[in-house]
């Protein structure tokens, strides 16, 4: 069983900064990609970033040169760096791992940014 445990979230002002990480119960490096989620009241949950077993990475429009994310494969960890961060990114953030016909997700960290 695939456990995905997400960390880091809180409150922070505007134009501040947070890190997301996502601890994954077994080598990360097993799944086609990885990638991080958010879902906003009333919203559906949306890709943010993804990064992929070769490195690809993914971003929506909205977080481009906002947000990076990365991987650190020897802790099995999975990162999102949050910069200038806006209230328009206020939700809860869910990491996903995509494996060969399943998506695993994690529990969720709620992060709300104020103005």
């Amino acid at each position: 069983q695939v456990q995905l445990v997400e960390s880091g979230g809180g409150l922070v002002q505007a134009g501040g900064s947070l890190r997301l990480s996502c601890g994954a119960s077994g080598s990360i490096f097993s799944f086609n990609s990885m990638g991080w989620y958010r879902q906003a009241p009333g919203k559906q949950r949306g890709l943010v970033a993804s990064i992929t077993r070769s490195g690809i990475l993914n971003y929506s429009d909205s977080v481009k040169g906002r947000f990076t994310i990365s991987r650190d494969n020897a802790k099995n960890t999975v990162y999102l760096q949050m910069n200038s961060l806006k209230p328009e990114d206020t939700a809860v953030y869910y990491c996903a791992a995509d494996g060969n016909s399943l998506r695993y997700w994690g529990q969720g960290t709620q992060v709300t940014v104020s103005s």
